[in-house]
């Protein structure tokens, strides 16, 4: 079964045909260059892939202009050093948010060549969020100097899960206009390019271990705190997608069982007690506007009691639901993304105690819990880094 989150015009092999076989090796070959520059026998050495194998995938990368040679000496012998052509392979980030739209250009080396954010109005239909995607890539395109040519790919993420079975936007999404929407077929049909899609969080956890600090974590969390709470998991090295693609929905967690009824329809749920939009409700009364979550960020860091008061109550709740998702997985890493990220300490320190509190000692004591060092650019470096991992680089 073809995904229905990936690309249908970049993946046409039958999976274990000799052409599939080639274009993963070829992508192998890619993936290890990433690192750094490396000779044809390292290759061999880190893929597992023979030596006359790396030599043949090496020339056609050469000849697509994906990689370059030059000889070098390695223990004293000839050797063929090869490098990738860093611009030779651009990929497209795209986030939707609740109130935001970021688009990022993005080369092989993991370098941001270009990147820009609007604010979207809230309630934005999918079809004109797309348009301001269109028109805003093409902004960049021009700015950056980059051929549209030399896209491999584009990656999207919305705040909202994504059925599997049918590629549509799930019911539950922060956006409720665009459930029932097919946002890959749209935006191929828009842009004429191959598109990969997934959840924001889902891609906040896989810009940690790909742009982020955290390249050799097998098992992470990623948590986005906003106007939800949802997580992404990382396990054994890979993505974890569940049985319909519907996964990390902590936001959902129980916490207070006779609590206020939230948007899913359940009681008490965690984002009804820690979401942004909670806080700024607690935290309005008597105001003439609502506080943003920016707003509350430079309150708290200039001490103010009330927001200090909310922010650890908030911490606490989301300390004890990732007690729970610790004591399932047992993860290396636990990361807090989203708007409250420069917070630091501030909300990590409740989230620790309330983590310590719900878990079995040991995985409480042995699990790391930080603060995304991408800030609210987490999501969509990691559409671009979905790219990377699904493109065919060296057919395109």
């Amino acid at each position: 079964m073809v995904s229905t989150l990936r690309s249908t015009t970049s993946a046409t092999d039958n999976p274990g045909s000799q052409s599939a076989l080639r274009k993963l090796n070829e992508q192998r070959i890619v993936e290890t260059l990433m690192a750094g520059p490396a000779t044809q026998a390292e290759l061999s050495r880190q893929t597992g892939l023979s030596t006359a194998t790396v030599s043949n995938i090496v020339k056609v990368l050469h000849d697509a202009g994906v990689v370059a040679t030059e000889p070098t000496t390695s223990s004293g012998r000839r050797a063929l050093s090869v490098r990738l052509n860093s611009n030779s392979a651009v990929a497209v980030g795209i986030d939707f948010g609740r109130r935001h739209l970021r688009v990022v250009l993005a080369n092989l080396a993991y370098e941001v060549l270009a990147e820009e954010n609007i604010t979207l109005p809230l309630g934005h239909e999918a079809d004109v969020s797309i348009s301001a995607a269109v028109d805003l890539l093409d902004s960049l395109l021009e700015d950056a100097g980059v051929r549209r040519a030399d896209i491999v790919g584009v990656g999207a993420g919305i705040p909202g899960p994504i059925d599997h079975r049918t590629g549509t936007v799930a019911q539950g999404a922060i956006l409720p206009e665009w459930v029932g929407f097919h946002l890959l077929a749209h935006l191929e049909e828009r842009l004429g390019l191959p598109v990969f899609v997934d959840n924001d969080a889902n891609l906040g956890a896989l810009s940690e271990v790909t742009w982020g600090p955290h390249s050799g974590v097998e098992n992470l969390v990623f948590v986005k705190i906003g106007s939800g709470i949802g997580a992404g998991l990382i396990l054994n090295g890979l993505l974890f997608y569940g049985q319909v693609g519907v996964t990390g929905e902590i936001g959902h967690a129980t916490i207070v069982e006779h609590g206020a009824v939230c948007r899913c329809g359940n009681r008490g749920c965690l984002e009804t007690v820690a979401s942004t939009t909670t806080m700024s409700e607690l935290l309005s009364r008597g105001q003439p506007e609502p506080l943003t979550p920016d707003e509350i960020v430079r309150r708290a860091l200039a001490g103010h009691p009330a927001v200090l008061r909310v922010i650890d109550d908030a911490g606490l709740a989301v300390g004890r639901a990732l007690g729970n998702v610790a004591n399932l997985i047992n993860p290396e890493v636990i990361v807090i993304g989203g708007p409250l990220a420069d917070l630091g300490e501030i909300l990590l320190e409740p989230i620790r105690r309330g983590l310590l509190r719900h878990a079995v000692p040991l995985i409480g004591e042995t699990t790391s819990v930080t603060m995304s060092a991408l800030g609210a650019r987490a999501e969509v470096l990691g559409a671009a880094a979905l790219v990377f991992q699904n493109a065919d680089i060296a057919h395109r």
